[in-house]
Formats: structure tokens, sequence, C-alpha cells
């Protein structure tokens, strides 16, 4: 293989990439609005610099009913009316889990969290930026 070219990791560890696609198809099992759950991996996905999955997950989200104006706006949602509170505490916690600081507090995140949704909600959420940023860097990883 060349320096440049990208891995690949479908072949060269296809029972771990099997075992990604059976925990991503868990997750999105899961019960997370459809909306959100395209939101917040749209979200890790700029964070990530992950082009393929941001033109990706925007399009899905396009193909599920989410306005132009609130994908635009998805990069500055702590500014705009756009997003619910819901929806903030989701984006809150998507950042802090995507962008690992020593110094997040993670219980008011958790806290705000638990204000919008149930304690399964906020683990199924909780998986799907786990997954997402999983898979942001075996994309990354390609660039």
């Amino acid at each position: 293989m060349s320096d440049t070219a990208a891995f690949r990791h479908d072949l060269n560890v296809p029972a771990v990439l099997q075992a990604f696609i059976a925990a991503e198809g868990a997750v999105a099992a899961a019960d997370i609005d459809k909306h959100l759950f395209h939101l917040v991996k749209l979200r890790a996905s700029q964070i990530n610099q992950c082009a393929f999955c941001v033109k990706m997950h925007t399009k899905e989200a396009r193909q599920d009913g989410e306005t132009n104006d609130r994908l635009d706006r998805l990069v500055v949602w702590r500014h705009v009316s756009d997003f619910t509170p819901r929806e903030k505490a989701a984006f809150a916690w998507t950042e802090a889990l995507t962008e690992l600081s020593p110094k997040t507090d993670f219980a008011p995140l958790r806290a705000e969290l638990r204000a919008h949704f149930t304690d399964v909600e906020a683990s199924a959420l909780t998986a799907a930026v786990g997954m997402i940023n999983l898979w942001n860097r075996l994309q990354v990883s390609g660039h």
C-alpha cells in the first residue's frame, strides 16, 4: 500500500466493521427522533471535520424533511432560535462527548439532558454520539 492510499478497513478488519455495523443498527433502532438523530450525527461530523459524513448526514436529513435553514444554522445552534431546548440539550451533550476536555463539567449537561430526555433516551443519544464519532474517525483516517 502506498503512503497516500486510504486504509481499507472493510478488507483489513472485516469482523470489526461488521460489529460496528451491528452496533449502528442497534443505535438506529433506539427510540431517538429521526430529525434529532440526523442533527446530532451532523453536528459531531462538523466538529470532527468529516467531509464524507457531513455530506451524507445533511443529505439524509433533507430527505427526512429537515429544513435547509436549520441545517445551515446548526453550526451556530447556541445563537439562533431555530432549535428547541430539547435539541439544544442534545447538541451540548454531543459537543461535550465529541470534544473531550478535562475542563468539561458533565453534571450540568446531564441535568439539562434529563430535563428533556428519559434516561433510556439519554443513553440512546449517548450511544448515537459514540457511534458517529467512531464512524467519523474511520472516515477521517482516509482523508
